[in-house]
This record gives C-alpha cells, structure tokens and sequence, in this order.
C-alpha cells in the first residue's frame, strides 16, 4: 500500500525461469501489495520457479498469445483485484526494481498518471549494453514520434511502466495487437485520451537471458511504430481513427 493506494505488480513472462527469482527478491514489499505472474506458455519450468516464490496470483496461457497479448492478462488480472496503481516490471531483471518507490510515488501523490522508467535519459542504456543498432533506431523513431504526436518523450519503447487505474480503465487496449506494437498503441492511447506520462532515469541492462527481439522483428516493429504515430496524427486532425484509439465500451 502506498498513500493508502494499492499497489500491484505485474510480470509479463516468457521462458523467465532463469531470471525471476533475482527479479523478485528486489521488489520492494513494504509498498507493494500483490504481484502477478502471467505465463505466455513458456517453454521452460517458469510457472514452476513463481510457484516456489510464492507469488499469489500465477496466470498460465494455454497458447502462447505474444507479447501484447501476455500484458492484457496482465492488467484485466490487475484491475481484477482491485489494484489502484499497476507497474509493469519484466521478469527477465533488464529493469531494476528499485525504481518501483520513485515511479509509484508520482502515481499516488496525483503528480503523473503514468510514468516510464527511461533508458535513454542519460547514458543507461549504452552503459547497459544496449547494441548500438537498437540505440539509433529509437533515437530516430522517437523523433518521429514526438514530431507527429507532439510530445516530447525520450523514449516510447521502454518495458518498464507506471499506470494508475484511471488510465488502465479509461483506454480500450485489449484492441491492441498482441504483439510487440502493442505498447506504441498503447501510449497513443493514453495521450489521444488527454493523460500525461512522466519519466525517470533508468539504469538498464542487456545480457544473454534478457529478453530481446531479433534484427527482422525490430525491423517489423519499427514500421508498426511509424504506422501508429501517423494513426495518430491523422485522428488527431480529424481525418481517419483507428477503433483502438477510441473510447472502452
């Protein structure tokens, strides 16, 4: 509980059996409340790690639904019970827990409704190992972005996020892909529905069991982020709306 707000964790996972115990062990329980495990059908004994930890709430997909599709289990299972503030930490430790004080702080003082932990705000992320590809890649996608969305993030593409459950009730996401494209869509959701997202400097780091997509992926999920934010523009001017920027039924 924190500010008389409950706070809950979730952990969107995939073949995390090797790094989700490290991951656990520094979530700080004197302000989180639950944590949630969803399993994307891994292939691994990763349910089987998070049942030996304890963690109350374990989710297992009986297909594998992709990476947008683990996070929408994640937050209809968050808002399920009851959660007031939802941080998104993923289990494979490339993010430290030790931030979820300072993001979660933002949320219940009323400052910001979201919150990123950024690896680009400083020099996290190539500190961290990030490769020199994927840095220049989201520096030039994240100007396109803020150009066309008219903001001024550092980044868009950060797995590490805040969210108070206003915005997780107010934005429709289980319209978003389940895939990789699926956090594009969902920070143009939360910027077309008129929130703000604050950010934090975020130590990152990038080593053999972290999760990452390959170069074709990226590559993939680079032309779905110009899609999104020319959506964006175009249902900002009146033009043309795609149903995932609309309003929850």
């Amino acid at each position: 509980m924190i500010l008389g707000k409950k706070l809950v964790v979730v952990l969107p996972a995939y073949n995390a059996a090797k790094t989700i115990e490290q991951t656990y062990r520094e979530i700080p329980f004197d302000i989180v409340d639950d944590v949630i495990l969803v399993d994307d059908r891994s292939s691994d004994n990763t349910v089987e790690v998070a049942g030996r930890l304890h963690i109350k709430h374990i989710v297992q997909h009986e297909k594998n639904k992709g990476y947008g599709g683990n996070q929408k289990s994640c937050y209809n299972k968050a808002r399920e019970i009851g959660a007031d503030i939802v941080i998104m930490l993923h289990p494979d430790y490339q993010y430290t827990p030790k931030l979820i004080h300072s993001m979660s702080y933002l949320i219940a003082e009323g400052l910001y409704p979201v919150v990123f932990g950024s690896r680009i705000l400083g020099k996290g992320a190539l500190k961290g190992g990030m490769p020199w590809y994927k840095y220049v890649a989201n520096r030039m996608l994240t100007l396109f972005q803020n150009t066309l969305i008219d903001q001024k993030l550092s980044e868009y593409h950060t797995g590490y996020r805040a969210f108070s459950r206003e915005v997780l009730d107010a934005i429709p996401y289980e319209l978003n892909s389940d895939d990789f494209i699926f956090d594009n869509q969902m920070v143009a959701q939360i910027f077309y529905a008129g929130f703000e997202i604050a950010e934090i400097t975020c130590p990152t780091k990038y080593f053999d069991d972290a999760s990452s997509i390959n170069l074709s992926r990226s590559a993939v999920y680079g032309l779905g982020v110009l899609k999104v934010s020319l959506q964006y523009r175009l249902a900002k001017w009146g033009l043309s709306k795609p149903a995932y920027l609309g309003k929850r039924l």
